[in-house]
């Protein structure tokens, strides 16, 4: 009896599991549904199956009801209202098999748009606005009514209305009407505008050391101009993007109670500002290693709050082993139009390639960092410069010579990328000026100077970039301060040549040339999201005149690991003027 009892219990188990239903396998006949449906029909249906995963018969049963209308609600929402799906149960040897087939019918289309406009937007002031909207509206006659760009289209008109003017916009009536039969939408929307709305007295919160004279320099109205809600988002990233805050908000302050109508039946709303300041002092650093210039450290310190003035200073060092710089600047609040004014002064020494040169300067420099219109990711930078400074210059086997200088530049950079710290697509323009006089003697010198390169995705993963440079010199001295003559190779200009390498030899020393032209293709395989390999090939020279030019030419193979502390590429390159392999790599990290 006892073996008995357990045999019927074994058995009774047994069967119980062969009760609970595997994942179905499913197969479905589209019958000519398109893929964005087809897609949106598989996602529904998995879900589900994912469901009948060890349930028992009943509630499969209940799940392949689920499923049929599952298919059908899909369908709807990309406009198949007559659809006929049918799910037929079938097994094989990995268990049950629903075989979904669907005839989805026509696809209904928009017949009709109906936008009404109410409140003070339907007034003639705003015709020319209402047109706008209208005119704007995505979903036209003869168009597959999609649920999901249906949902869109209403966001974005009621996004559009209240952005400017009327804040208080509301959505009063939204309806489509499916006319299965005839495959038809017949769509209506209704938008109340209110009344108009008009920016308020300004209130600031969260100022603790910052004065209030700052925020009126971002953030410039006047009491009663019409709400705009790009103006808004504008002010905000101005005061995001400065070292005074920590976080910033502009919005109109919506409490009813704080509102006030005006005579002609418009509406007034406060400007509330809300930030949360920086600290006062930060002292930050950096290490980093390169094959151009060893070990590098720097220092950085910065005080926000001067005396009680919108100012910060920031103060610092760097060293490496060619290389050794210090300064202190003083950088004022933004002006009107947004330009960034700073002064400072300067110690630089450097010893490279034969040639020793130490600077000490004072200068002024205005920034102007802006974006393009609209949505555009392009961004635009603009520099001015302005640069007193005495340079001692010994050249190695040659004569040294010392030269004092007042430089004025100017730098435009149009920058479109994907992503500024790792671009994968987009493209980068830089034209630099020049122009000084050695105050000695009052011998002019002048500089032009171009950089471009391209970005272009391949596949899912890789990137091919092409970058080039030229440069040019006029001078009637040779006394030129230590940054204006130019002198290539390096891991950031041409592998496979000494850092600074190319250039006018003099005594034994490579000083700085009147021309130069760079370029650069380089393709980035990478097989995973951090590790890949490159290729490239670099080319160009520096010398007296570009028809003196003799290219040096760099090939060579590399790895590139995108590291939280930054990215990380070594390069083996073959340089064919030297006819040398050289190792150039490079990392950062902050602190």
């Amino acid at each position: 009896m006892k073996r008995l009892a357990i045999a019927s219990t074994v058995l009774m188990f047994g069967l119980a599991q062969q009760a609970l239903a595997a994942r179905p396998e499913v197969t479905v006949d589209p019958g000519g549904v398109p893929p964005e449906a087809l897609q949106s029909i598989m996602g529904a249906v998995d879900a589900i199956t994912r469901l009948a995963e060890d349930q028992d018969g009943g509630e499969v049963s209940r799940l392949r009801r689920r499923a049929r209308d599952a298919t059908l609600s899909a369908l709807e929402t990309q406009g198949f209202f007559s659809a006929v799906v049918d799910l037929e149960v079938g097994s094989d040897v990995a268990g049950e098999t629903w075989d979904i087939t669907i005839d989805p019918g026509p696809r209904s289309v928009v017949n009709s748009v109906d936008l009404a406009f109410a409140g003070q937007i339907a007034t003639p002031e705003f015709a020319d606005r209402v047109d706008a909207l209208e005119n704007a509206w995505p979903l036209t006659k003869g168009m597959p009514f999609i649920n999901d760009e249906w949902h869109d289209a209403k966001t974005e008109l009621i996004d559009s209305v209240s952005r400017k003017d009327f804040y208080l916009a509301r959505v009063t009536a939204s309806q489509a009407t499916i006319q299965a039969d005839e495959a038809q939408a017949d769509l209506h929307v209704a938008i109340d505008s209110g009344p108009r709305v008009r920016m308020g007295e300004i209130t600031v919160n969260g100022l603790e050391r910052v004065p209030r004279k700052l925020i009126d320099r971002y953030i410039r109205y006047t009491p009663g101009d019409p709400y705009d809600q790009d103006l808004l988002d504008e002010w905000q990233q101005a005061l995001d993007s400065t070292s005074f805050f920590r976080g910033a908000f502009v919005m109109l302050d919506d409490n009813p109670e704080h509102r006030y109508t005006r005579p002609d039946g418009e509406v007034e709303m406060p400007l509330a500002v809300r930030v949360t300041e920086a600290p006062a002092r930060r002292l930050s650093g950096s290490l980093g290693v390169d094959s151009d210039n060893g070990l590098r450290v720097e220092t950085l310190y910065r005080q926000n709050v001067v005396f009680g003035q919108p100012v910060w200073i920031e103060t610092g060092f760097g060293v490496d082993r060619h290389r050794q710089r210090a300064f202190f600047d003083v950088h004022l609040p933004p002006t009107e139009r947004g330009y960034q004014d700073s002064v400072g002064v300067l110690f630089n020494h450097s010893d490279i390639e034969g040639l020793d040169t130490t600077r000490y300067g004072l200068g002024w420099k205005r920034v102007q960092q802006r974006r393009a219109a609209g949505d555009s990711r392009v961004e635009f930078e603009t520099r001015w410069g302005l640069i007193a400074a005495y340079d001692k210059t010994k050249i190695e086997g040659a004569e040294s010579y010392e030269v004092p200088s007042l430089v004025a530049t100017w730098q435009w950079l149009r920058r479109d990328v994907n992503d500024k710290y790792d671009p994968r697509e987009g493209n980068l323009v830089d034209l630099g000026l020049g122009t000084g006089i050695t105050l000695d003697k009052g011998e002019p010198f002048h500089r032009a100077s171009l950089r471009l390169q391209q970005w272009w995705p391949m596949g899912k993963h890789d990137v091919l970039t092409v970058r080039g440079e030229v440069g040019k010199v006029w001078s009637k001295t040779s006394r030129l301060p230590e940054d204006f003559g130019y002198r290539t190779g390096g891991a950031r200009t041409i592998r496979g040549y000494k850092f600074q390498s190319i250039g006018l030899p003099r005594g034994d020393a490579i000083i700085g040339a009147p021309a130069l032209a760079v370029a650069s293709v380089e393709y980035i395989r990478y097989f995973t999201q951090t590790i890949g390999m490159a290729v490239f090939v670099d080319f160009g020279d520096a010398s007296e005149s570009f028809g003196d030019m003799d290219l040096a030419f760099g090939y060579g193979v590399g790895a590139r690991v995108r590291t939280p502390a930054g990215p990380f590429g070594i390069d083996l390159a073959y340089g064919q003027r030297d006819r040398r392999l050289r190792l150039h790599f490079s990392l950062g990290i902050a602190f």
